[in-house]
């Protein structure tokens, strides 16, 4: 049923359903200048919310669209019953973190205009069927351009990565140090099962349901592992908001010099690849000097606050683009979304993040709705 409606800045040619994600999903429905979404379905795989989906879909194809969109993710449900319904109607797919920029624009009533869309999440299939998910685009309604993604990474075990995240950060501390990972002397080295950590690596080596990534939840995750000092997670997003919670309990100053804390930015093939490696060094350095853990977290959200201004620094310099669109699941940590936007002010840049529409999976649809009115 409807749960929000909004008004649109873009006139809608033709009736329009968007069917949302896979988990956090919302359905949405657009004609004339408004825009009808659904209530939260928390995961399409639990058989509650499928069957509240399922009922929220009969509801809005009552209202009779003649356009469907749906994300390219080919296992989302969504996806599938977009898939399934395709006969009797238009249907469209939107990239997933052109359906976030995209909705963080609706929201804060911006017209079909280009502008430095970052998009940071836990997974979005990319256009080069890799998990994407830290993201920036030169975009509008209508297209988008990748222009700076983080480093790629393997993730060992695909989906069990999220409920194991050690997996992912053996992932990262193998493609750093290879071989010599085990004579580190730290505690997530001691704590490895020889049996486990030699599997991984096997795996790592075959590519063998190892999905390359480059998410900025999924390096989250990875840090949060050795600053926790903990193997597995209860659910999706438990570290990095253990993290934050350990930075906002940091009370020292906001330090632009702090040794270390820095990704490397290089371009290759007109894209800039953001990488993490001096920022793992330099965390297994100050876990090895005993160092609190919550100054070592908030010099990670400052890392990642530096990188997000410096890009968009580069990529106005570039575009001559001046507006940044802030969205995705990341952005619900307050302290990241504050260093960021304090950073881009002071460069004078021109700021839009979410408000009333969520910056994660459940804004989706209504981006979905924005972008495929303009295919």
């Amino acid at each position: 049923m409807i749960n929000r409606s909004i008004e649109l800045p873009f006139l809608v040619k033709d009736p329009i359903l968007a069917l949302g994600s896979h988990t956090k999903n919302t359905l949405c429905f657009a004609k004339g200048k408004r825009a009808f979404i659904s209530s939260v379905h928390l995961d399409l795989d639990n058989w509650q919310d499928f069957l509240e989906f399922q009922r929220d879909l009969k509801f809005f194809l009552k209202k009779k669209p003649q356009v469907l969109v749906c994300d390219p993710h080919p296992l989302y449900r969504s996806t599938r019953i977009a898939k399934d319904l395709s006969r009797r109607y238009i249907l469209k797919k939107v990239q997933h973190h052109h359906a976030h920029i995209a909705s963080c624009m609706v929201e804060n009533n911006l017209r079909n205009q280009k502008v430095i869309g970052v998009a940071f999440d836990g997974t979005g299939l990319g256009e080069d069927n890799t998990l994407w998910g830290a993201e920036f685009f030169l975009t509008d309604y209508r297209n988008f351009k990748r222009l700076a993604h983080l480093k790629t990474v393997f993730l060992p075990g695909a989906d069990m990565a999220i409920k194991q995240p050690w997996r992912i950060t053996f992932a990262w501390l193998y493609l750093i140090y290879k071989e010599k990972l085990f004579q580190l002397d730290t505690e997530f080295i001691r704590r490895l099962n020889y049996k486990d950590s030699y599997i991984l690596k096997q795996i790592l080596k075959a590519r063998f349901n190892c999905p390359p990534s480059s998410s900025m939840g999924r390096l989250f995750d990875a840090v949060g592992t050795l600053i926790l000092n903990r193997f597995t997670a209860q659910y999706e997003g438990e570290f990095p908001a253990e993290l934050e919670k350990l930075a906002k309990d940091f009370k020292g100053p906001f330090n632009l010099n702090l040794k270390g804390y820095r990704f490397k930015i290089k371009k290759e093939d007109q894209m800039y690849i953001i990488d993490p490696v001096a920022i793992f060094k330099s965390i297994i350095r100050d876990i090895k000097d005993n160092k609190d853990k919550r100054q070592i977290s908030f010099r990670f959200h400052q890392a990642v606050s530096c990188m997000v201004n410096d890009v968009c620094l580069r990529l106005r310099e570039d575009t001559g683009i001046n507006i940044v669109i802030l969205t995705g699941g990341v952005f619900q940590n307050s302290i990241l979304h504050t260093l960021i936007l304090d950073l881009l002010y002071k460069n004078k840049f021109i700021v839009f993040s979410h408000n009333e529409i969520p910056c994660f999976d459940a804004g989706i649809s209504l981006g979905q709705i924005a972008v495929g009115n303009f295919l």
